[in-house]
């Protein structure tokens, strides 16, 4: 797997990939989230090409102090494949890069498989409480 930048040509197989690994909830509208990374940090934001198809993606972010992943997904066909590792090592030293020590992320608790897959690459549950506020 190729891992490059995210490309405006990509947005339509993009969206596709994170519907079929279940990304996309009622309150999260992938186009909007797409130009809203394209608007800040777009250098964050990568895809996984195989075959000249986007099978992998990942969105990063820093604000100076932590880094934060999201919409990490992997075609599930391909899952348990090492890509979605492939695709943090990648997001992780760019943010490295930045000068960020540490990030953090969500997963619905709910979701084992995820749980288990970020147990598998070093990371732990911070004993926090995530608080959201949506201002939209």
């Amino acid at each position: 797997m190729d891992i490059r930048k995210f490309q405006e040509s990509d947005r339509t197989e993009v969206i596709a990939l994170w519907e079929q690994c279940e990304l996309v909830r009622p309150q999260n509208h992938p186009d909007s989230d797409i130009d809203l990374k394209m608007s800040f940090q777009p250098d964050l934001f990568f895809v996984g090409v195989e075959n000249e198809l986007i099978v992998a993606t990942v969105m990063a972010g820093y604000q100076g102090h932590r880094g934060w992943i999201n919409y990490l997904a992997v075609d599930p066909n391909i899952q348990r494949s090492g890509n979605g590792e492939a695709m943090m090592d990648y997001a992780e030293d760019a943010l490295k890069k930045l000068g960020c020590v540490k990030i953090n992320l969500q997963v619905r608790s709910t979701n084992s498989a995820v749980l288990g897959f970020y147990d598998s690459i070093g990371y732990v549950k911070d004993e926090v409480t995530s608080l959201g506020k949506r201002l939209s």
